[in-house]
């Protein structure tokens, strides 16, 4: 059989994300101190996971509404007012996903059609352009820099716009930079963007994880929250990654056009993650700040390492990830991160993963423990001193 012809062509265009391609290879490397994946350390906080178990023990094993279970919406509806001063109505208004990732996959498929523009700042999270691509759309790069704390700016926005740009994604605060956007920074990007009929996909889900600032969806601007979709989940926010779940906030009318993409791919999330998650919702917001603050912690002491070390960093202001300048040492990222898995055994991932304005980058991730960073700075220092 020629599966070439049998496969369609644009799934076989797509590039394997960057970021496991290179977790592949800590497989055939032994003694790894790997600083690569972006999931939380911490293990679900146990009133949650005692949530979930109650659902099994008690028989809490069948589907549930499409959207979710209606105690699950009201619940997201409530934090996210409590939080982010977002207001949506959990009867039509939020749908309950398999993670954050089908959230961004529903919006980009309820949205895009066949030759329709994508803006895409980068460095950014590896889903967004594939999943446009799938829908048939084009998906609009803007290679935002290191200058400008990695920020989307509203010229550079202005000059992406055109006739056939449909959505804009919007991945802060941002996988692997670090970087946020406060209500400063949204201002002038929703001046640019309010009176037209371009949408905004907010990814949301580092937005309890942020330094200094607190977070502002776009969504919470005037005349935003029209044409946003609000997409995030509990992996981040609760130590959930392996629950897999997440949700939209999104206006009615884009939101029943949602729904019935994930009625016939999807059906209904896991209902035990659901139950799991109403608890996070009504008690977890200790569990939020414990977390935050150890990650603060870590992120305090990564960069005054890397810096240390003189490993130009740019400082971030959200999320669990650094963004390194390696751009001194002469090799591509690539090239970097393969020697030091190579030749000390950390692993970190390549920049160019992140689109190829990454390029020069690294992003290593701190949602490890401080002994943990520390034995990778103590390698990274050998490496770094073997190639002077």
């Amino acid at each position: 059989m020629d599966y070439s012809k049998l496969l369609t062509p644009t799934v076989q265009e797509i590039k394997p994300s960057g970021i496991r391609k290179f977790f592949d290879l800590l497989d055939n490397v032994k003694d790894v101190i790997g600083l690569t994946v972006g999931q939380p350390d911490f293990l679900t906080p146990w009133h949650i996971r005692v949530a979930g178990i109650e659902s099994l023990e008690t028989g809490k094993c069948f589907y549930t509404a499409n959207s979710g279970t209606p105690a699950l919406r009201e619940e997201i509806a409530e934090y996210l007012a409590r939080r982010f001063s977002l207001t949506y109505d959990p009867a039509d208004e939020i749908i309950v996903t398999v993670g954050g990732s089908e959230a961004i996959d529903l919006a980009i498929r309820a949205l895009v059609c066949p030759g329709d523009e994508v803006i895409i700042p980068q460095p950014a999270f590896v889903c967004y352009g594939p999943l446009v691509s799938l829908a048939g759309g084009v998906p609009v790069y803007i290679n935002t820099k290191e200058e400008n704390a990695f920020k989307l700016t509203a010229d550079e926005l202005k000059a992406a716009l055109s006739p056939k740009t449909k959505l804009v994604v919007l991945p802060y605060p941002n996988n692997p930079t670090g970087a946020i956007m406060t209500a400063e920074d949204l201002a002038p990007i929703a001046d640019v963007l309010r009176g037209t009929d371009v949408a905004v996909l907010s990814d949301e889900i580092y937005a309890e994880l942020t330094y200094g600032h607190k977070h502002t969806s776009i969504a919470s601007l005037p005349g935003m929250r029209e044409r946003t979709i609000v997409a995030s989940g509990f992996s981040k926010t609760y130590a959930m990654t392996g629950w897999r779940l997440g949700y939209t906030a999104a206006p009615r009318e884009i939101t029943q056009q949602m729904l019935k993409i994930h009625q016939y791919a999807i059906m209904c999330a896991s209902t035990t993650s659901q139950l799991a998650a109403i608890e996070a919702l009504r008690a977890g917001d200790d569990d939020i700040a414990m977390m935050h603050d150890e990650y603060n912690r870590r992120r305090r002491y990564i960069v005054s390492g890397l810096r240390g070390l003189g490993i130009d960093c740019f400082d971030p202001e959200g999320a669990f990830y650094v963004f390194p300048n390696i751009s001194r040492f002469g090799m591509t990222s690539e090239e970097f991160c393969s020697r030091l898995l190579n030749e000390q055994r950390v692993a970190i991932v390549p920049g160019t993963a992140f689109g190829d304005c990454g390029e020069g980058f690294a992003r290593i991730s701190y949602a490890y423990s401080v002994e943990h960073i520390t034995a990778a700075l103590d390698r990274i220092e050998r490496f770094t001193r073997s190639l002077s």
